[in-house]
């Protein structure tokens, strides 16, 4: 998959760590970094054809457990597989209430909506995790709009444990500590997925080299330094905060994991924090 490179114009909060947006001058590559997410995965039919339900075969149900798709495979996907879809074109995204639905409910625009998780499919329709309020929303999209591809990457973060880990498959690649959110502005649970890779302008700033853009917001602050309260990952300056809550939700990565990071996930992979 190419890998298409975009200035935008959004602005960071210079303190703080909720993720608003990128620093003016960086860069967003939709493939997920410059080298090893230039391939999100196999492509699978654009159509809905070749997926069956609950094609997002791994997440958490709303209880907090692995669902049953993520514990045997979907859709003939190998079990830790998700599967991502990829909005085409520049217009903005209609979603509906339920598949088949005559009314959409919301359209979607920009850049952190043109990656979606995919979680359940019902013929030409796809249920998609939404990079919007209330975290964990989620809405039906024709499934004609999107390319479909297979993604092998997750990320489960622990926050109590102040532990990220990565796994491709059922192999784990990566341990880090992390920092996260601090008591009062605390990092959200439940399900997201990586919308966007963000380079920074200084990458010995506060949020190290790179961030990846996450589809959930802080559950306290509904806006932040001019955005809306977006989470994020990101690297930092300030490395004696890894390992404790210190931020305003985002979650702070060791500048080497985040540039390993930045050059191997692709967008759309899922992001379990418990």
């Amino acid at each position: 998959m190419s890998v298409a490179v975009r200035r935008l114009g959004f602005a960071l909060a210079a303190a703080g760590l909720v993720l608003v947006g990128l620093v003016v001058g960086s860069m967003l590559m939709p493939g997920g970094g410059e080298r090893g997410a230039r391939t999100a995965g196999d492509a699978v039919a654009a159509g809905a054809a070749g997926v069956t339900a609950a094609a997002g075969a791994w997440g958490v149900d709303g209880a907090g457990g692995e669902t049953a798709a993520g514990r045997t495979g979907a859709g003939g996907l190998p079990p830790g597989t998700s599967l991502v879809a990829n909005v085409r074109g520049a217009r903005p995204l209609t979603v509906y209430r339920r598949a088949g639905g005559a009314r959409p409910v919301r359209r979607l625009a920009g850049p952190s909506a043109r990656v979606l998780l995919v979680r359940e499919q019902h013929g030409a329709w796809l249920r998609v995790l939404l990079p919007v309020r209330p975290n964990g929303a989620s809405g039906w999209i024709r499934a004609g709009l999107v390319t479909l591809r297979t993604n092998p990457y997750r990320i489960d973060v622990r926050l109590r444990a102040h532990r990220l880990v990565v796994r491709r498959g059922r192999t784990v690649i990566l341990r880090t500590p992390i920092g996260v959110g601090q008591a009062v502005t605390p990092t959200p649970r439940g399900l997201a997925y990586v919308t966007r890779l963000l380079r920074q302008p200084d990458p010995r700033g506060p949020y190290g080299p790179w961030a990846f853009g996450l589809s959930v917001y802080s559950p306290v602050l509904t806006h932040f330094g001019g955005g809306p309260g977006e989470v994020g990952i990101h690297g930092t300056n300030a490395p004696a905060g890894i390992g404790r809550d210190v931020s305003h939700g985002c979650i702070r990565l060791p500048n080497v994991a985040i540039e390993r990071l930045a050059r191997m996930l692709p967008l759309g992979t899922p992001v379990r924090i418990a």
